[in-house]
This record gives structure tokens, C-alpha cells and sequence, in this order.
């Protein structure tokens, strides 16, 4: 079974994942990094691949994959990185990225690459999820890569739908119609499309991404939560001293 659905399976609540960017801080942390999160608790963790043009990202993750760029960091070199990261590391890896890199590396040796490593599954936010299912759903599934697909408070619940259907692992709920970065709280909006959400019924489980930054923000769904509905929390890994995330006391 692939580790992403594994993990929900044996631990449908309560999940914490965090991104990072690879080639931040430096060129030759990123197993490093994902070594560190696995021994303090962290159940999945999203590998960002650095991109010059990252629209659904605020300046966090911009300013660290500038310099992940800047130390030279490119997807051939991150998957050398994680070749062998399974030697010890045994839970989800997701790659988290932009499609242009992916388009460029090529999407079919993408795939390769990622099941060659080990890991279990991609977000690429700028993929529309029907040009997904004409062109790269059948290639995602010959690798057993799952590929998760965004939602937001202005989806349809028509489109909401179809994601359910036609993707597996889960659903990544994205906060609020913005880009990456810290929020301190989730106001009634956005408790009300938890709740909408919620109330659906669907057959994967959810994550919540995006403003997940402090300890309000990665336990104010729950208690939206009943069973079997699984959520998680999303928050950005930086070691930039001038910004204010800290790892949660518990989750």
C-alpha cells in the first residue's frame, strides 16, 4: 500500500505535515532536514522543489527558494539527494512543486524519478485538474505516484466532487483564497467551509495547508472533526530567523 494511504488508514486524525524547501538552507540539507522532522514527530513532510515563479507562495517560501536556487539546487540534483533516503526514513515524502520544472524535467521521467526514490506522491498546485486527467493521470498512476489536487473556499462542489473521485490519498484543503503564510487564527469563513467540507461526506481524507502557523491555527478545525474525517496540518519549515513559525507544543 502506498505510505500515504497507510498513513491515514492508521492514523486518520491528529496528522502533522510540514513543507520545506530543498537546497534551504543549504545545497546539501535536504535529507538532512526530512531526517530531522521524522525523529521529532512529524508524520509526512512536503519536499518543495524551488521555482523563480512561485504564484501561490508568499514571501517565505519565495525568499527560500530564491536562495535554494541560488545555491544551485535543481530537480536532478534533489532526486541524487534522495536516492538512497529511504535507507532510514520511513514515512510519506510528497514533492511539492510547480509544473514548469516538472514539464521541463519531463513528466514521465518525473514519475520514474520519484517511484526510483521512493516517494509516495506530488502537489503541483499551477495543474488544472482536468488537464490532469486527459494528460497525466494514466503516466502518475503507471508509478503508483499519487497526485493530490488543491481545493479552496471558492471550489465548486461539483469540482470538489470529481476530485474525490478521480484522485486518491487525499485532498489538500487549502485555507483561504491567498497565498502561503502565517495567519493567527481561522476566522468564521473559514470554520463555515470546514464545516461545508466536512458535511460532504467525501471519500478521501482532507489536509489543511496554508496559513498553518502556530498552534491556534493547527488545532482550531478539530473541533470539526468527527470520524472517520481525517485533516492535518500544513506548516512551512523555515529557518529564517526573521519569521515567527515554531513546531506546535502538540498537535
Amino acid at each position: 500500500m502506498n505510505r500515504i494511504n497507510q498513513l491515514f488508514q492508521d492514523s486518520p486524525k491528529n496528522l502533522l505535515s510540514v513543507y520545506f524547501c530543498a537546497g534551504f538552507p543549504t545545497l546539501d540539507s535536504t535529507a538532512d532536514v526530512i531526517r530531522t522532522l521524522e525523529k521529532n514527530g512529524v508524520n509526512m513532510v512536503e519536499i518543495g522543489i524551488p521555482f523563480s515563479d512561485p504564484m501561490a507562495d508568499g514571501i517565505v517560501i519565495q525568499d527560500a527558494a530564491t536562495r535554494a536556487l541560488h545555491n544551485g539546487m535543481s530537480l536532478r540534483i534533489l532526486f541524487e539527494q534522495l536516492q538512497d533516503i529511504r535507507r532510514d526514513v520511513r514515512i510519506p515524502l510528497i514533492l511539492m512543486g510547480y509544473l514548469n520544472p516538472i514539464m521541463h524535467f519531463g513528466f514521465e521521467a518525473f514519475c520514474r524519478k520519484c517511484t526510483e526514490c521512493s516517494i509516495d506522491g506530488v502537489i503541483i498546485p499551477d495543474l488544472p485538474f482536468r488537464e490532469y486527467e486527459e494528460n497525466y493521470k494514466a503516466v502518475a498512476q503507471k508509478y503508483d505516484i499519487r497526485v493530490i489536487m488543491l481545493i479552496t473556499p471558492e471550489t465548486s462542489e461539483k469540482r470538489i466532487r470529481e476530485i474525490d473521485v478521480h484522485t486518491d490519498g487525499f485532498i489538500y484543503m487549502v485555507s483561504s483564497a491567498a497565498t502561503t503564510g502565517a495567519q493567527k487564527d481561522f476566522d468564521v469563513r473559514k470554520q463555515v467551509y470546514f464545516k461545508k467540507i466536512q458535511d460532504m461526506n467525501l471519500r478521501n481524507p482532507r489536509m489543511v495547508g496554508f496559513g498553518i502557523s502556530n498552534r491556534q491555527t493547527s488545532i482550531q478545525p478539530a473541533p470539526m472533526r468527527p470520524e472517520p474525517l481525517s485533516e492535518a496540518a500544513s506548516l512551512p519549515c523555515s529557518t529564517n530567523t526573521k519569521e515567527t513559525h515554531k513546531k506546535p507544543s502538540h498537535i
